[in-house]
């Protein structure tokens, strides 16, 4: 099922078919405006939304009633006697990514352990069921990582069907000392809003990005802190990070049409078009203009 984007504002919308009633979908609305999407799912399937970034408001019955999705928050919903087609409208400067995974699919992984999942229960297997919870620390960094992915094409499908499983086993295990085993730099949360700035730092100035030296100095967090963190965090080291956020978004400015290769190049940060175009070419294996060929 195709999604719906209502509005031409510049956004990612990605759906990745893990296997048969298992998909990873992938919302970003980069923009300073609201995005609305909208796709069908059917009664089936249980839907897990994260919202890694911003805010999410959720519509149901043509809008009247509704769901808000905060940052850092996760929304379970499932109802077996109704389809819950999704309508969102994602605030500006927002991140979200979807889990859809049909009931059949979720008793196999759960078929021996169902009475520990409260929906799957006896006498609850045929009811609605909605909750929100926050997202844990060792889950962000899971949702960063499908998020940020930048391995080869060849792999994607079997490193999001890992995550998947990696997220959902991460959603229903909540020890309260689960997280500090898994990723003992989250523990200390000032540490983490340190690197969330410093994520905004070097997108908000991708076209002069500050050395880490001075990165570290800005944010008040140790060099070391900051490399280690970041990685545990978006899955890649601070200028890795950056390159492929800077390719992406490049990718985006030429199929707008809106700008030429050296205005593209200019935008995110090359003085010279040989340098975006070498750069361009080792992200996605083309060169700009020949990307450009190819979408018309």
């Amino acid at each position: 099922m195709e999604i719906e984007l209502k509005n031409n504002a510049l956004g990612i919308l990605e759906e990745t078919p893990i296997e048969d009633g298992f998909h990873v979908l992938k919302f970003q609305n980069e923009t300073n405006e609201s995005q609305c999407v909208i796709r069908d799912i059917d009664s089936n399937f249980i839907q897990f939304h994260f919202c890694i970034k911003g805010a999410i408001k959720f519509n149901f019955n043509n809008g009247s009633y509704a769901i808000n999705l905060a940052e850092e928050n996760s929304l379970l919903l499932y109802n077996p006697q109704r389809d819950l087609p999704m309508n969102i409208e994602m605030r500006k400067d927002s991140w979200l990514i979807t889990i859809l995974i049909s009931i059949k699919k979720f008793h196999s992984l759960f078929s021996r352990e169902a009475d520990h999942i409260p929906f799957l229960g006896e006498g609850n297997r045929d009811k609605k069921y909605y909750t929100d919870a926050s997202i844990s620390p060792s889950m962000a960094v899971v949702l960063n990582q499908i998020m940020n992915y930048s391995l080869h094409t060849s792999v994607k499908l079997l490193y999001f069907k890992g995550k998947a499983y990696e997220l959902l086993s991460l959603y229903f295990n909540r020890p309260e000392d689960a997280d500090i085993e898994q990723c003992p730099f989250l523990v200390d949360e000032e540490n983490v809003l340190k690197i969330k700035k410093a994520k905004e730092i070097i997108i908000h100035r991708m076209s002069e990005p500050p050395t880490l030296q001075e990165l570290s100095k800005e944010i008040g967090l140790s060099l070391k802190k900051l490399k280690d963190g970041f990685k545990q965090i978006y899955g890649d080291p601070v200028y890795t990070f950056l390159f492929d956020y800077k390719m992406e978004v490049a990718r985006q400015l030429l199929a707008s049409g809106n700008n030429n290769v050296n205005e593209v190049g200019l935008k995110v940060g090359y003085s010279t078009s040989s340098h975006f175009i070498a750069a361009f070419k080792k992200k996605f294996g083309t060169t700009p203009k020949k990307y450009i060929m190819s979408l018309k």
